[in-house]
């Protein structure tokens, strides 16, 4: 992970009231259409990074770059581009987006030239302990390049004393901690590796022969690849020309991958871990049904998040599916807020309330969570000033009250409005007539659980329980801040 100071002032704070994914990675091994493919991968990735995008391609012994800010359609459909990134094994990423200045030194893959050769690696995750290496690398003289977790790999790569690529990789990898989800590319390699406790996701494909990774199955349907498996927690997988080895560089542990992409982070039409990801949030309705039934007339969602589990409650509950709440495809930041007057409007610059719909009604409002309650709030508001004559909202998710340090950027905890309000103090605040959401137990058992195991969890779920299974130890720095308030995470 890596920080910088932003302007809190500056942000759309609809923005800042939501989790947001790190980015989405994605590798292809001996195409001659490599870096085409990998230009569209990112596209079916691109909810996981809107920020930046990049592809590395390896040519003749050599890598080929190309890095942009913005978003992949706006930088690799130009057939000029595609065809300066040369040869048949590519690896590109897309970078989560956040406010404030950004810049191409942090944009994946990273890339360096090593004793071993050439060597490019794009990260989804977070390192918790990247750090702690960092601080022990420069005193032994390294010299950063970046702000990003992801060149913490780089160094321990270059200064291990191991013999080859391999090795090496092994070498670094063993010493960082926390979620992470790996490609990594030389001349005639290419490198999968997935953390031990599989916090981040990463699949395996193939397509016309040639192997596929990427953060999720969706970036493989947009070529026509065929799924082959998830990468396993704690799994290594080396491609080379001889073929593919599997190995295993870490200590046995339990998987816990994380529960929240089947909540919000994943697409819809992805398959992780088996498990169908529209389904698992129509599941996810379903049990808040069962749980909280509410004396309503309709289902309405709260775009887009909130669909499917809002049609599965509604099926569930047998009650009307109606869109009562319209998005704007075409939002981007709040603009213009130089009064209060003009700033209370910018939530209809997301969402806008359907009066025909929602007029005289008792209304269910389902979204996939609440982080700091402000915007829940104001589309409560705007539902009511459509006519509603109730709102009870049911949320997708148990109540967040812990932040993620394994690759998701999430508020302090101190600004997470379920950490310090109840369920009373929390529906009158945002000043609903009733307030729920589905337990831990729900959850798990619609991603195919009998119940949460308590004393071994089958996921994290750190966000809403604070068990976190992987050591925090950057945060934990004596002497060293670490104050989420004042920093932003950018991959």
């Amino acid at each position: 992970m890596a920080y910088r100071l932003i302007d809190n002032e500056s942000v759309d704070q609809d923005d800042k009231d939501g989790f947001h994914d790190e980015c989405g990675v994605f590798g292809v091994f001996r195409n001659e259409n490599a870096s085409a493919l990998t230009a569209l991968g990112l596209h079916a990735l691109q909810h996981r990074g809107q920020e930046a995008a990049g592809i590395v391609s390896c040519h003749a012994g050599g890598f080929r770059v190309e890095k942009h800010m913005g978003l992949v359609g706006e930088n690799f459909t130009d057939q000029a581009v595609i065809d300066r990134l040369k040869g048949d094994t590519a690896v590109g990423h897309n970078r989560y987006s956040t406010s404030g200045e950004p810049g191409l030194h942090n944009v994946q893959p990273l890339c360096a030239e090593t004793a071993m050769g050439g060597f490019a690696v794009a990260h989804n995750g977070n390192l918790t302990n990247a750090n702690v290496l960092k601080t022990e690398l420069v005193e032994r003289g390294s010299i950063f390049q970046s702000t990003s977790d992801t060149e913490v790999i780089i160094h321990l790569f270059a200064t291990s004393l191991k013999t080859s690529f391999t090795e090496r990789f092994i070498d670094a990898v063993q010493q960082v901690e926390g979620g992470f989800a790996l490609i990594a590319l030389t001349d005639g390699m290419m490198i999968a590796c997935r953390d031990p406790l599989g916090i981040r996701p990463l699949v395996m494909g193939v397509y016309e022969g040639s192997t596929i990774f990427a953060s999720e199955s969706c970036a493989l349907d947009i070529i026509g690849a065929e799924l082959v498996r998830d990468v396993e927690p704690g799994e290594m997988v080396v491609i080379t020309d001889h073929g593919t080895e599997v190995i295993y560089p870490f200590a046995d542990a339990r998987r816990r991958p994380c529960i929240f992409e089947y909540i919000y982070f994943a697409r819809p039409d992805s398959i992780i871990s088996g498990v169908n990801v529209y389904n698992a949030r129509k599941a996810i309705g379903a049990s808040l049904a069962d749980e909280a039934p509410a004396p309503a007339d309709i289902v309405v969602p709260v775009p887009d998040s909130g669909v499917p589990a809002a049609i599965g409650f509604a099926e569930r509950a047998g009650l009307p599916y109606e869109l009562g709440i319209i998005r704007n495809q075409y939002k981007g930041r709040t603009f213009i807020e130089p009064t209060q007057s003009i700033r209370r409007l910018g939530v209809k610059l997301k969402h806008n309330a359907n009066r025909a719909v929602l007029e005289g009604k008792s209304v269910v409002l389902v979204d996939d969570s609440i982080v700091r309650g402000t915007t829940s709030k104001k589309v409560v508001e705007m539902v009511r000033n459509a006519g509603a004559r109730e709102v009870h909202m049911r949320i997708a998710s148990p109540p967040t009250t812990d932040s993620c340090f394994y690759g998701v950027d999430t508020p302090e905890r101190s600004e997470l409005i379920a950490s310090r309000m109840n369920l009373e103090q929390l529906a009158k605040y945002i000043k609903v007539d009733s307030l729920a959401f589905v337990t831990l137990d729900g959850l798990y058992r619609a991603v195919g659980e009998t119940n949460r195991n308590t004393a071994t969890p089958q996921y994290c779920d750190a966000c809403f329980t604070g068990d976190y299974p992987v050591a925090v130890r950057d945060r934990d720095m004596p002497d060293r801040a670490y104050k989420k308030p004042l920093l932003s995470v950018v991959r």
